[in-house]
């Protein structure tokens, strides 16, 4: 790292306020120029942004800055430290600082990992009686260290690659779970399943296959005439010989509890995997960030689970949700823990809660927090077919199921594997074999070759120590 110099930020970038038009003027919205606000950041890990959830037009630009593509966005009010690269030219509202770096000097990929690692550091930095934040010529006067710009995209480049493997496995996750989604509305909601006599394409199908033609379709049940039957309990028609059936009669349930956050011999270096309910955002829970003891979890309500039950956010943020669980863990008490009794059954549970979240959440009177129970949850109706047919899309869906685990398995080995090499990345202890650095204080690893086997192999380890 000797060779690295340290320069404030204000010197080798320029530094531009976002702002919001006036929202008394109609034609200054709903336009083509994407309009970036915190909010489109919170709750979204892809380091580049292509759209936000509202637009301006070309009227509006008189009152704020169209910033070029490169473009680092850092959020500056409450919470500071949010993070992204402009992916298309774009503006944004005051919650930010826009920096447009000079690219002979500095790399923007670069700077987006620095101030990254430093957010806690921005953070502090902040200040204001209302709301806490960052101003322009504080962040304007924060000195940054780097090295040559070769250096930097060398750097940079190991942590995209990370990224953009995660950002990829997301890609196929959603794509596989809407696929899934898609089988279980064919044959569960629009009750278009095969029918027993079909020897068609329809009844081979695999879920690559769920977009079927409508001359498959039409060999469906309901689509080639299935007897349908009204259900009183539903107030609706369902297919000839299906049940109506409360969760409570398919499945059991439980929920956790919190030791006393007083007790440090609760916590304290705990290894018992403790689940809360703003966790339960995944399609499976592969890890936690929160542990208890054994002694915590004796002298408490909390109770552990067994791996492959299916949880559900009974209040907070996240009420609704559900998650798979793949390990072996306890939760606290906002959360509803539902074990099949029949294995086959697990995914088709899943999807019908998720099919039911807008209804979980919008129940007649109080908040989801006053109406999500675990009283609530197994007093659930659910349509069940017959067992074979539950079966096959069980069958079916559960390679699709597996493909998700695995993914998300290996995306957190190499969250840990890029939040481990940042900050040794930053600091310039280590360096890529592909950099031209001559630094000879800094330690040189074959970064690229590190991350392409971790991301051809997901049960591949790497060493902290």
């Amino acid at each position: 790292m000797s060779n690295w110099i340290s320069m404030e930020l204000g010197q080798i970038a320029s530094i531009f306020n976002g702002s919001t038009p006036s929202t008394n003027k109609e034609d200054y919205w709903n336009g083509d120029i994407i309009w970036i606000t915190p909010k489109d950041l919170s709750d979204q890990n892809q380091k580049y942004i292509l759209r936000g959830e509202r637009t301006i037009t070309q009227k509006a630009l008189s009152n704020t800055k169209l910033l070029p593509e490169g473009t680092v966005l850092l959020s500056s009010r409450a919470p500071i430290g949010l993070l992204s690269i402009a992916s298309i030219k774009l503006v944004t509202n005051q919650g930010f600082k826009n920096i447009v770096v000079n690219a002979d000097i500095l790399h923007n990929e670069f700077l987006y990992y620095y101030l990254k690692l430093k957010k806690n550091e921005l953070n502090n930095l902040g200040s204001g009686t209302t709301f806490k934040e960052l101003s322009k010529s504080t962040l304007e006067k924060y000195k940054i260290k780097f090295p040559d710009l070769s250096t930097q995209k060398s750097i940079a480049k190991v942590l995209s690659d990370l990224d953009s493997k995660i950002e990829l496995n997301n890609r196929i996750n959603r794509e596989l779970e809407a696929m899934a989604k898609t089988l279980y509305d064919y044959w569960f909601v629009q009750f278009d399943f095969p029918v027993a006599s079909s020897t068609s394409a329809t009844e081979n199908r695999t879920l690559s296959g769920v977009e079927t033609t409508v001359a498959e379709r039409s060999r469906s049940y309901k689509s080639s005439g299935g007897k349908m039957v009204f259900n009183a309990e539903l107030k609706r028609e369902i297919p000839e010989g299906w049940e109506v059936k409360k969760l409570a009669e398919i499945a059991t349930t439980g929920s956790g509890g919190t030791p006393l956050s007083t007790k440090k011999e609760y916590y304290e270096n705990g290894n018992i995997p403790w689940i809360n309910s703003g966790e339960v955002n995944m399609p499976f829970i592969v890890s936690t960030k929160n542990f208890i003891t054994q002694k915590g979890l004796e002298n408490s309500s909390a109770k552990m689970f067994k791996r492959g039950i299916i949880l559900m956010a009974m209040y907070g943020a996240t009420a609704g949700k559900v998650s798979f669980m793949d390990i072996e863990a306890c939760t606290n008490q906002a959360i509803c823990a539902i074990n099949p009794k029949e294995a086959f059954h697990r995914i088709y549970i899943k999807l019908v809660l998720e099919d039911l979240y807008k209804y979980l959440i919008n129940l007649s009177s109080g908040s989801a927090r006053d109406n999500l129970s675990q009283d609530k949850i197994r007093e659930l109706k659910f349509v069940i077919p017959s067992e074979s047919l539950i079966q096959k899309f069980d069958k079916m869906v559960n390679s699709s199921m597996k493909k998700i685990l695995i993914n998300l398995k290996q995306n957190q080995q190499l969250s840990e594997l890029r939040d481990w090499l940042l900050p040794m990345l930053m600091n310039g202890q280590v360096v890529s074999t592909s950099s031209t650095s001559s630094d000879t204080s800094t330690t040189k690893l074959p970064m690229p070759e590190l991350v392409e086997g971790m991301a051809a192999e997901p049960n591949v380890e790497y060493k902290k120590g």
